[in-house]
């Protein structure tokens, strides 16, 4: 029997994931679409002294498997650096592409595996990580 696509477990993530919401200061915005699959993502960031997350709001517009990505980006952003999250998007971006077995250590992230046998759903999964990345990079 085949494993299905959409799991539980992605559709409870996908289910979690929060509204955006107005930040008491945003520091940082990036809206991105991924022209695979067009799911697009809006981040919101507010960063600390130090220039990591303090506080995420965003606007997701994706398949279950974006959203669950999103999901798991809002749940675990909280106190990274840009170093931390580009790092993650790497790893997790070699694991969907199986160029590596490990899929890192971003909380949750091994629920999204039905994806790696789907390459389209990739640029869904990766979004939301890219699309912090901007939102920390517009940053002043």
């Amino acid at each position: 029997m085949r494993t299905p696509l959409y799991t539980t477990e992605i559709l409870r993530l996908a289910a979690s994931l929060q509204e955006m919401r107005e930040l008491e200061r945003e520091d940082g915005r990036a809206e991105l679409r991924s022209p695979t699959c067009g799911s697009r993502v809006t981040i919101a960031v507010e960063l600390d002294d130090e220039r990591r997350i303090r506080m995420i709001s965003q606007q997701v517009h994706a398949c279950a498997f974006g959203q669950a990505s999103a999901a798991l980006l809002q749940q675990n952003a909280i106190g990274r650096a840009h170093e931390e999250v580009a790092e993650a998007l790497v790893t997790i971006s070699r694991w969907l592409s199986q160029e590596q077995d490990e899929s890192g250590d971003w909380p949750g992230i091994a629920a999204l595996e039905p994806a790696r046998q789907r390459k389209s759903r990739h640029g869904a999964i990766l979004l939301p990580f890219r699309a912090l990345l901007a939102a920390i990079e517009s940053a002043s």
